[in-house]
Formats: structure tokens, C-alpha cells, sequence
């Protein structure tokens, strides 16, 4: 199963003691996979903002060590500040970044929620898609009256909370109350513009945003607003759903900007936005130069942007991750107005960063690390390896073959292969430290402590179960590098005549990780206790050989027809 990611940005009441903030902070860092991110304290706010990722189960058990720290160390009946606020920690949204579903991240929002309630008797309610209600979807609703007007909101039925006490008890007099969400990824994000005029700059954040502008009589600046039967202005909408916008100057850089939240990039993106927004300003005679992100942003929405604009190129979307993010930063000018480090503004890299990987040594270091007296990397990673460079090559072809001058009707069938064969080589750099990993998970097993007969039980259990995962990830290796085959040999068929050889060399690795995968799978398997598992995967590996071997044959009949 893939990693799951979700995000955890809770709002704490407090932004002027340092000490005090870190000290809440740094308590999610005690859990280990959760990644603290950034500190965003607010002096006048008297609010921080605080950032950290990581798998579901372990983010929920670090926000609620945050939680607890908060309602520890701030005392609501004390606190002052220009933000609305009703607790210590006043929100706590969980955002889903990769491999999982708002609505999977909704039910870790009530998980949290149930245990503040019960172990932290702080009183709360769920809002946006975590909500229970319809009119506790809004925040402003769940925290009207603030902490000030928590004593008769506890006692007001209509209000009960959805845990924790429903009374303004000693406790909850210096915690305040909670609200917890599961959202989508809000992104703040500043359009630059060639101008120094906020008026201007507004009346393009009033043609984008969904809130768009009131209207009026005559001049659409200085003329009477056009109100509704109950009083109210009406609105004429912007361009675009879950947005919203406003104009201002930067004296820092001495230009106009749009500044943006967008509020749900599932429904308009920050491509869709810079876009737009590129239209509006040029209907009105201005020009946008660049653009800013402020915080940050998850890769998906980098990679979504990339394959917008080379769709835009007709160019193959099947190019390398780097590439298409060095594509989203020049398309969107986030370079613009300072140098833009992908390592500190996308949230997987960052999450990632402290990890070691094989595959991001250098070649040399590579060769190196397999040639020392470690038995790992071993020839399981290697044959995954290998098998990355042949369905490489067959990617290569699909690109070139996409940019060739006078197919410029084929580019999206190339483009098509092309990303099959990132989706296949992607796998296969993955399983190149998995197979490592799943080794050392033997090694790990046989090192466990075998003093009584419990821990002699737990022990073969252990060593059972990594041999088991040792002849999967082989056999994953076998079956990744089998179906990419198909990349190699329709590139050989319909790529470039001239590339005919480096897909054919393509089939030969994609050959050769097979059958190193296979040496792998037997080797271990002969290992297995329970021999239905293992002649089971030995049968399944064995029919991937024997097809390989059948490919590779295909190819190389294919080949010498054409030379």
C-alpha cells in the first residue's frame, strides 16, 4: 500500500511568547514520521500557526500532544488578540496530501476529536467536511461568540458540542474549546502585476474572485450599490468558484499584487488562477509578471501545473517529475520576485528530505555502495535497477518521438506511452530501496531476543513474515519490468526509426531485471515455512520468466528485420 500523507495545521492562541510556542511546537516532533514544518507566529493576532505532516495515525497522536501542551501552557481567560478565538488550540484542520480522500481524512478528524473530548475533557465541534451538521460547517458559526460567549453556547442545546463537556467547567475555563476539520489544501498564492496601482490590481481580484463585486447604478465604482428585497448589496460573481482575492501594494518589490487564497484546489486550481488572471489583466491593459507562493504547496499541484502548460506546448506529459517542476516554475514566474527552492516549498520534498535513499546517490556512490562488504544492496535492488533503465529508454523514445518535427498529430499518442513509462520506472526506483528494506526486515527479525519461549514464537513469526515481504518485492520487481516491455516494443514499432536500437536495449534490461528478480524470489522462497505461499509465488514467477523470455525473442526478431 502507498504512503498516506495528510497535513496538520492547528492555530494555537498564542503569537508573542517564543519560548512558550516552540515549547508547544516541538512536541509533535517526539513522535516519530511526523515532520514539523514551519512556525508562523502573529504578534498582533497573538496566534501561531503551526505546520506538520505525516501518516494519518501518527499526525492524529502528535496533534493531540499539541493539543494537550496548548491547553497546559495557555490560559484562555488571560489571552487578548485581534483574531477570533474561542481556545488554547482554536482550530486544528487535517488536510489530505497524498493517497487518501477527504473523506477517509474526515473520520481521523473525529477520531482526534473523540479523544480530546474523553482524555482532555476539552469541549469541541467539527466544521467544513468534517462537520456533523450542515450550519457547523462554518468555522465563524462554531466559533461565533468566542471564548468570551463559551459559557452560554455549552448550555445552549442547539450548540451541545460534538465532544468533550458541555459545560463551562473549571477545565474548560482556561482550555477554551476546539474546532477540528478535515479540509481540502488551502493555498495563499500572489499574482504579480506591472503596476503600482492597488485599484487596478482590484479590479482584477474583483473579476476572478467568486465573491466577484457589488453592484451598481451607473458607475461601476462610485454609483449607487443595487440592493436586494431584504437589503442586502447584490453581487455580480467572479470568474472562478472557491477563491477569494484582493488587490494591494508591496513596498518590498514596489508592485501591485492579487492576493489569493484558493480555498479548494480541486475546484480551481493555481494554474486555472494565474491563468485567468493573465486574461483579466491583459483586458485591462496590464501585464502579469510573475507570481508568489506563500507557504506551502503540496507536489501534485506542481505537477498538475506542468501538465497544464505542456498540453498548452503539445509537448509529452510522460517527462521526468524535475522536469515538469522546473516547467510549473518558469510557466508560472514563481521565480519572479525571489529564487524559488522546490526542497522548501513542496511538502513531500520537505517531508522527505532527511530521508537516505540508494537511488539518490550519485552513480559512482552507487556502484560503490554495492561493491563494499554490506550484503545489501543486493541483486534484488540491482535487477530493479536495471529494470528502471530499460523502461527509461523506452520512455526516451516515447519523448523524442512526441517532439519530432512533422508528427505533431501524434504527440498525445507518444505522450501516452511516455507516462506509462515514468508510471512503470517511478515503481521501479521505488523498489530499488524496498528491496533493501525488506532484506534488513530479515536481519531484524534474526536479531530479536529469543530468551523464552513467547519471544522464540515472536521471533520465527517475525523472520516468517520478512522472508515472506523478501520474495514479494522480487516478485513485484518480475512483474513491473514484464509489463514494461510493452513500452520498449510499441516503440519500436511506431517511435523513431533512428531510437530502434535504445528500445531494444530497453527490452534487454527489462530482460535481464526479470531474471535477477526471479534468482530472488526462488533464493528466498526455498526459505518460506509456509510452502503453500511460497510454490504459489514460485508458479506465478515462473510463467513471468517464461513470457519474458518469449518478449525478449519478439524484440530481437523485430530488430534484425529492420537492420
Amino acid at each position: 500500500m502507498q504512503q498516506q500523507l495528510i497535513e496538520c495545521v492547528p492555530n494555537i492562541s498564542e503569537g508573542r511568547d517564543m519560548a512558550k510556542i516552540n515549547e508547544i511546537a516541538k512536541v509533535v516532533e517526539t513522535v516519530d514520521g511526523v515532520k514539523l514544518l514551519d512556525i508562523d507566529p502573529g504578534k498582533a493576532t497573538n496566534r501561531t500557526v503551526i505546520t506538520f505532516v505525516g501518516e494519518p495515525d501518527k499526525v492524529i497522536d502528535a496533534a493531540f500532544l499539541l493539543i494537550k501542551k496548548a491547553s497546559e501552557l495557555i490560559d484562555m481567560s488571560k489571552h487578548s488578540g485581534e483574531h477570533p478565538r474561542f481556545g488554547a488550540t482554536d482550530v486544528c484542520p487535517l488536510v489530505p496530501i497524498r493517497n487518501i480522500s477527504l473523506e477517509e481524512t474526515a473520520k481521523y478528524a473525529h477520531q482526534l476529536g473523540e479523544r480530546v473530548g474523553k482524555e482532555l475533557g476539552i469541549p469541541g465541534y467539527f466544521y467544513e467536511s468534517a462537520a456533523k451538521e450542515d450550519k457547523r460547517k462554518n468555522l465563524a458559526n462554531c466559533r461565533s461568540g468566542e471564548y468570551e460567549g463559551l459559557p452560554k453556547k455549552l448550555s445552549d442545546p442547539s450548540w451541545k458540542p460534538d465532544f468533550g463537556p458541555a459545560e463551562f467547567n473549571k477545565n474548560v475555563a482556561t482550555t477554551g474549546a476546539i474546532a477540528i476539520s478535515a479540509r481540502d489544501f488551502l493555498i495563499a498564492y500572489n499574482v504579480n502585476l506591472n503596476t503600482t496601482s492597488t485599484r487596478r490590481a482590484n479590479a482584477i481580484a474583483f473579476d476572478i474572485r467568486e465573491a466577484g463585486r457589488v453592484k451598481r447604478e451607473g458607475n461601476p465604482i462610485t454609483g449607487k450599490k443595487v440592493l436586494d428585497e431584504n437589503g442586502e448589496p447584490i453581487r455580480i460573481p467572479g470568474k472562478l468558484k472557491a477563491v477569494k482575492g484582493i488587490g494591494w501594494y508591496i513596498e518590498e518589490y514596489g508592485i501591485a499584487q492579487i492576493s489569493y487564497n484558493l480555498t479548494n484546489i480541486s475546484i480551481t486550481s493555481m494554474h486555472v488562477a494565474f491563468d485567468e488572471t493573465c486574461k483579466a489583466a491583459e483586458a485591462r491593459g496590464l501585464r502579469v509578471t510573475g507570481s508568489e507562493l506563500i507557504g506551502l504547496i503540496p507536489l501534485q499541484a506542481m505537477l498538475d501545473a506542468a501538465d497544464y502548460f505542456l498540453v498548452k506546448q503539445n509537448r509529452s506529459l510522460g517527462v521526468s517529475e524535475s522536469e515538469k517542476i522546473k516547467i510549473a516554475v518558469k510557466s508560472l514566474g514563481l521565480d519572479d520576485l525571489k529564487p524559488f527552492n522546490p526542497n522548501e516549498k513542496i511538502i513531500e520534498y520537505m517531508l522527505d528530505s532527511d530521508d537516505k535513499k540508494l537511488v539518490d546517490l550519485k552513480l559512482t556512490h552507487f556502484a560503490d555502495e554495492t561493491a563494499g562488504e554490506s550484503v545489501a544492496p543486493g541483486g534484488g535492488s540491482i535487477s530493479a535497477y536495471v529494470g528502471s533503465l530499460g523502461v527509461a529508454l523506452g520512455t526516451m523514445v516515447a519523448n523524442l518521438s512526441a517532439h519530432k518535427a512533422g508528427w505533431d498529430d501524434k504527440w498525445e499518442y507518444f505522450s501516452e506511452w511516455a507516462e506509462k513509462g515514468q508510471a512503470y520506472m517511478k515503481k521501479l526506483l521505488y523498489l530499488v530501496d524496498e528491496d533493501t528494506n525488506a532484506f534488513n526486515k530479515i536481519i531484524e527479525g534474526f536479531r530479536m531476543p529469543q530468551g523464552t519461549d513467547e519471544e522464540k514464537s515472536a521471533r520465527r513469526e517475525a523472520i516468517e513474515e520478512a522472508t515472506k515481504y523478501a520474495t514479494q518485492i522480487p516478485f513485484e520487481v518480475m512483474e513491473t519490468s514484464h509489463q514494461s516491455i510493452e513500452v520498449m516494443l510499441q516503440m519500436m514499432k511506431d517511435g523513431l526509426p533512428s531510437s530502434l536500437s535504445d528500445a531494444g536495449v530497453g527490452v534487454l534490461c527489462a530482460r535481464t531485471a526479470v531474471l535477477g528478480a526471479y534468482f530472488n524470489v526462488r533464493i528466498n522462497a526455498k526459505d518460506i515455512k509456509d510452502r503453500g505461499f511460497a510454490e504459489d509465488i514460485m508458479a506465478k514467477a515462473k510463467s513471468i520468466y517464461e513470457s519474458t523470455l518469449e518478449k525478449e525473442a519478439e524484440a530481437i526478431e523485430y530488430i534484425n528485420s529492420k537492420m
